[in-house]
């Protein structure tokens, strides 16, 4: 890939988390700070985002994860720029992520500033994790260019990205973010503009729903901690949500949604019609060969042979897997 100027819009924590992923992964990367500031005050704030980025850097190479030689020029290519230098890095900005205060006022400030020196060509990616690409792309010049791609926190750390496009995203736009994301270590997953994407609206129900059986006596909070680390952490970092569903039948959702819609006296504990649908089809999952996924030509017996693979690979990484019992002493 061609070299391309990246650049975070806002020296806050997104911010900085974004410049140390680029950074690490071999890139320069403006920090762009999108408040007017006294001078004083913009090279505090720059003292402390390069303080924070090289704290992570370290920690990290203190885990091993690499040569701790290589944070000074880790370091180097984050480049800072106050308000009144920003107009000359975004008009050779190539990627754009916006990263203000999740505030509308305060996004159309920024889009606004932004737009008046990017390039029509450049990428334009807000980070918000509560608005919608179709909200803000009326904010901004050349709406083609513009979607919203959200990190998850801290951003230099975890892989996922979600990248969610307005229907008048050019799908060129789309691509040329996912690859840029990939290069750099990320995975990037598509998402329609919809309230929480895809993480979050997962998160929210999981959070809450620990919260609530807190509430009801269900279980202390340590106990049901120790079942997500123990059991449906490993479980669905291994497979992924829908793919657990197939891997164990839509008629274990199905019949276990109705009761609990049934015990709980709570209609929203149903399945919703898709699973209703898939069931009356006959496409329960692997074993029917068919479900959310095609299954058709998949060698079932190797493919749960993978899956073990892959569980056991986490639960070695986490020392998890128990030692037999009964074995000699040496």
């Amino acid at each position: 890939m061609k070299t391309v100027q990246v650049a975070a819009l806002g020296a806050g924590r997104m911010g900085r988390g974004i410049a140390h992923a680029f950074a690490y992964a071999g890139h320069e990367v403006w920090l762009v700070d999108a408040k007017p500031r006294e001078p004083e005050a913009a090279r505090q704030l720059e003292a402390d985002a390069r303080r924070e980025i090289a704290a992570s850097l370290v920690t990290l190479a203190e885990l091993g994860v690499f040569d701790a030689a290589l944070i000074p020029a880790m370091l180097a290519r984050v480049r800072f720029a106050a308000r009144d230098a920003a107009p000359a890095v975004l008009a050779q900005t190539d990627v754009l992520f916006e990263g203000v205060p999740e505030v509308l006022d305060a996004k159309r400030e920024a889009f606004a500033f932004a737009c008046q020196h990017l390039r029509a060509d450049a990428l334009l990616a807000s980070t918000t994790s509560t608005m919608l690409s179709t909200e803000l792309a009326g904010c901004v010049t050349h709406p083609a260019r513009f979607l919203n791609a959200h990190w998850l926190n801290p951003a230099y750390l975890i892989p996922l990205v979600e990248v969610s496009p307005h229907p008048g995203t050019d799908p060129a736009a789309t691509q040329r973010l996912c690859d840029l994301l990939a290069a750099i270590g990320k995975q990037p997953v598509l998402c329609q503009a919809a309230p929480g994407y895809i993480v979050p609206r997962l998160q929210a129900l999981l959070m809450n729903e620990a919260a609530r059986m807190v509430e009801q006596g269900v279980a202390t909070p340590e106990d049901i901690d120790r079942a997500v680390r123990y059991g449906f952490g490993p479980r669905f970092a291994s497979m992924g949500i829908v793919e657990f569903i197939d891997f164990g039948g839509l008629d274990i959702l199905y019949y276990a949604s109705h009761y609990l819609a049934k015990a709980l006296d709570d209609s929203c504990r149903a399945p919703p019609a898709i699973v209703d649908r898939y069931m009356a089809e006959g496409r329960a999952g692997l074993r029917a060969g068919k479900g959310f996924f095609d299954w058709s030509a998949v060698d079932a017996a190797a493919y749960r042979r993978e899956v073990m693979q892959r569980q056991l690979a986490l639960l070695k990484q986490l020392g998890m897997v128990p030692a037999p019992g009964g074995a000699k002493s040496p």
